[in-house]
């Protein structure tokens, strides 16, 4: 039987799956008690389906390493956190929020609606509301923007594994739709070199092409980009650094690093390096 196309909404089981191998490790980083049944069979087709996808779950999961240290970070000072894509990221059950913070997580209907039926019997730790929105709809996104900036002094936007999909035309768009709203002060986002995703691309660009779920956004100078639209970097979070932080190294990273040693220099940086990481921006038009 020929493996199955790989749907955009289906990348959602697939790093669900990631999360739940990492859960399971008697020396797991993070753990999301609902990230199997999340993930579903369909997450662990994916992973076996694609090539190595098993042994590339590190940076999927040093991803979520980090983005839950910086929501942790500040969610003590939020009103609001807007969720864009949210997948299957089941945060506001699995990690210590604020009981007065305000969750919202907007993502396709049918996905929103699966993940409500896995999670009917959890209760989670802050004020949860699920926004049915396709993204692409930009009025229909605008208006939301409008809705959530406007009841909040202060927002933490996230787009973790969204914006690698879209063209650089619909990031910046995306990105001057959320400058627009002076309460999102804060954005985490994760980026992709050229180079990484040239390398996404050989390993698994006909799986995921065909599916319509192509990488695409790989910006030169991320830091650059997001300057442009309204936005300053604040912090950049190389993945190959906190991934030896953290415990989580690809094979061979000690050969990369002696081999490499001018990238592993400038991924060490404050500013957006060669490969790929999280970034955390502040909206220019706030930031102190």
């Amino acid at each position: 039987m020929p493996d199955r196309l790989i749907t955009l909404p289906e990348t959602a089981n697939w790093v669900a799956f990631y999360r739940a191998l990492e859960s399971e490790r008697p020396d797991a980083i993070f753990r999301d008690p609902f990230a199997r049944e999340l993930a579903g069979k369909r997450g662990e087709e994916i992973v076996d389906q694609i090539p190595r996808g098993r042994s590339y779950a590190w940076p999927m999961i040093v991803r979520t390493a980090v983005m839950d240290e910086i929501i942790l970070r500040l969610a003590p000072g939020l009103d609001v956190v807007l969720n864009l894509a949210a997948g299957l990221d089941a945060r506001p059950y699995r990690l210590a929020l604020p009981s007065g913070l305000r969750w919202i997580d907007v993502d396709y209907p049918a996905t929103l609606e699966y993940k409500a039926s896995i999670l009917a019997g959890a209760t989670p730790h802050c004020a949860l509301e699920r926004v049915p929105l396709d993204l692409a709809d930009v009025p229909a996104r605008r208006a939301l923007f409008a809705r959530a900036g406007g009841q909040a002094r202060e927002v933490l936007v996230i787009t973790e594994g969204l914006v690698a999909y879209l063209s650089e035309e619909q990031v910046g768009a995306l990105a001057d739709d959320l400058a627009a709203q002076p309460s999102f002060h804060r954005w985490t986002t994760d980026v992709a070199s050229p180079m990484v995703l040239r390398m996404i691309s050989r390993v698994w660009g006909k799986h995921m092409d065909a599916g319509s779920a192509t990488f695409r956004f790989g910006p030169e100078d991320a830091a650059a980009f997001y300057a442009a639209h309204g936005w300053r970097l604040a912090e950049y979070h190389a993945a190959i650094i906190n991934a030896q932080r953290l415990g989580r190294e690809f094979p061979f990273a000690w050969l990369f690093r002696m081999l490499r040693p001018s990238m592993w220099r400038a991924e060490k940086g404050r500013t957006t390096g060669p490969m790929s990481g999280v970034l955390l921006l502040e909206n220019a038009k706030t930031a102190v």
